[in-house]
C-alpha cells in the first residue's frame, strides 16, 4: 500500500507519499480499506517531531478515518467484510489501509457519505469525553469554546446546542463567527478584538462560562480561570498558546472551579473503547436523525497532505480538512 511518512521532521514538505507494508489485523482488530482520513493539529506537531505515536502503533500521521473493513482479525464480533464505519485512531490514517482496534469503530451514520464520515472520529470523541463526561456540561449551562470554527468547535457547538446549553466562541474573523452562529452559536467574541473575560461575563449577567473548552493552554490558562463561572469546569485539551502558565489557586478556589487536561492518542485501548461506546451511544443518534453534522472545508487528495497541513497552518479553515485516498 502508499502510506504519508515523515522521513526528517519538518514543514509541511517533510511529508512523503511512498510504498510501505500493508499492515495486517491482529488479535481483535479489523483491517479498513481507507476511503479518507482528517487533518488535526495533533498530526502537525508529529510532522514537527514533537508528538511520536504511541509504541507499538502505526508509524504514520491520521487519528481518524473511514473506509470499508477488507478483513476481520480472530477475537472480533459484531463486524464483518464488507461494512462501512469509520474510527478513531492512535496513527495509521494517511494511508491506504489501517489495522483497527474493533473498540474503535463506529458505523456511518445515516444519510452521511463514507468520504465525509472520516471527519467525526477524533472531533466527537474528543467533544463528547471532555465537555460531557468529564466536565458534565448540563442544559441551561453556558459553554465557552475557544476556537469556535475549528472541526472541534463546530462539533461542539452542535452537541452543547442539542443538549441545551447556551454557547459562546472565539474566532478570529466576522466570517468565522458567522459559520458559529449558523451553527447555534449565542455569543460570538472576536478573540483580535475583544476580551472574551469581559464579553462572557456581560452576556451571562455576570455568572460566566460553567464549561471552557480550551485548545491554547498555558495563553489562556488565567482569563480562562477568570472566565469560570462558581462551581465551573475547565477543560484543556490544546497547547497551541503554550505549555507553561502560570494559575492563580486563589481564584480558582474562590470559584470552586475544576481544570481538567486529557488527550485521545495514547489512552489504553480500554478507554478509548468505553469513550466510543458512549459516542455511539448518546451522539449516533443525533447525527442518525440530521440534528448534528460534521463541517467539512474541504477535501484533497491523500498524495496532497503537504498542502492540507499548509490549510491548517494558516488557520483559514472552518471545520476539517479531510485527505481523500486513491
Amino acid at each position: 500500500m502508499h502510506a504519508i511518512t515523515i522521513p526528517e521532521p519538518g514543514g509541511p514538505e517533510a511529508l512523503a507519499w511512498v510504498e510501505v507494508p500493508d499492515p495486517v489485523a491482529g488479535e481483535g482488530e479489523v483491517l479498513v480499506d481507507v476511503t479518507a482520513g482528517a487533518v488535526n493539529r495533533a498530526d502537525i506537531l508529529q510532522r514537527q517531531g514533537f508528538y511520536n505515536p504511541p509504541p507499538g502503533t502505526s508509524p504514520y500521521p491520521g487519528l481518524e478515518c473511514s473506509g470499508r473493513i477488507a478483513e476481520v482479525g480472530p477475537g472480533v464480533s459484531g463486524w464483518a467484510v464488507g461494512d462501512e464505519v469509520c474510527a478513531l485512531l492512535a496513527g495509521g490514517g494517511y494511508a491506504e489501509k489501517v489495522a483497527v482496534p474493533a473498540g474503535q469503530l463506529l458505523p456511518v451514520p445515516k444519510g452521511l457519505s463514507l468520504t465525509r464520515a472520516a471527519a467525526l472520529p477524533e472531533v466527537v470523541c474528543t467533544v463528547w469525553s471532555n465537555v460531557f463526561m468529564v466536565a458534565h456540561l448540563r442544559p441551561g449551562e453556558t459553554l465557552l469554546v475557544h476556537g469556535g470554527s475549528s472541526g472541534i468547535g463546530t462539533m461542539a457547538i452542535q452537541l452543547a446546542k442539542a443538549v441545551g446549553a447556551k454557547v459562546a466562541v472565539t474566532a478570529g474573523s466576522k466570517e468565522k463567527l458567522d459559520r458559529c452562529a449558523e451553527l447555534g452559536a449565542d455569543i460570538l467574541i472576536n478573540y483580535r478584538e475583544q476580551d472574551f473575560v469581559a464579553e462572557v461575563r456581560e452576556a451571562t449577567d455576570g455568572a460566566g462560562a460553567d464549561v471552557i473548552l480550551d485548545n491554547m493552554g498555558a495563553k489562556y490558562l488565567d482569563r480562562n480561570v477568570q472566565a469560570l463561572a462558581v462551581n465551573g469546569r475547565l477543560a484543556i485539551i490544546g497547547m497551541q498558546g503554550g505549555v507553561k502558565g502560570e494559575l492563580n489557586i486563589g481564584a480558582l478556589l474562590a470559584k470552586r472551579g475544576a481544570i481538567s487536561a486529557t488527550s485521545l492518542r495514547a489512552r489504553p485501548l480500554a478507554e478509548k473503547a468505553a469513550i466510543v461506546a458512549a459516542v455511539r451511544e448518546h451522539v449516533w443518534p443525533l447525527l442518525d436523525a440530521g440534528h448534528v453534522r460534521p463541517v467539512v472545508d474541504r477535501e484533497l487528495p491523500m498524495n496532497e497532505a503537504s498542502e492540507a497541513h499548509r490549510v491548517l497552518e494558516e488557520s483559514g479553515h472552518v471545520g476539517k480538512v479531510l485527505l481523500v485516498a486513491p
